[in-house]
């Protein structure tokens, strides 16, 4: 009888680990979705309901070299790349103002 009380709460939990995470995956704040580019990154993440702002919101959306992987050759460590602001002249004033590097 305890068995049968364990499998359940066991299967009930993980339902409900799995309800989360799915749920999880609907918010805003999730940071930058692999198609995004990075004005409409930065516009998402400073226009949703936390209304980030530029410096937390620059660092959730920058991409690194080595395609995102932190962890990369001991000569040529990963750094972060220069966001792409074309056609933002907004978000290229704010990265000035927090001295971010970004193409025009």
């Amino acid at each position: 009888m305890k068995l049968n009380i364990v499998e359940k709460l066991s299967a009930r939990l993980g339902l409900m680990a799995c309800g989360l995470v799915v749920l999880g995956g609907c918010t805003a704040e999730i940071g930058r979705m692999p198609y995004d580019s990075d004005v409409k990154c930065l516009r998402q993440q400073m226009g949703s309901a936390v209304q980030l702002s530029f410096p937390i919101a620059a660092n959730t959306c920058q991409r690194m070299s080595d395609h995102n992987f932190i962890f990369g050759s001991k000569k040529h460590p990963a750094h972060p790349l220069p966001l792409n602001l074309r056609g933002a002249p907004d978000l290229q004033k704010l990265a000035d103002e927090y001295d971010y590097s970004y193409t025009k």
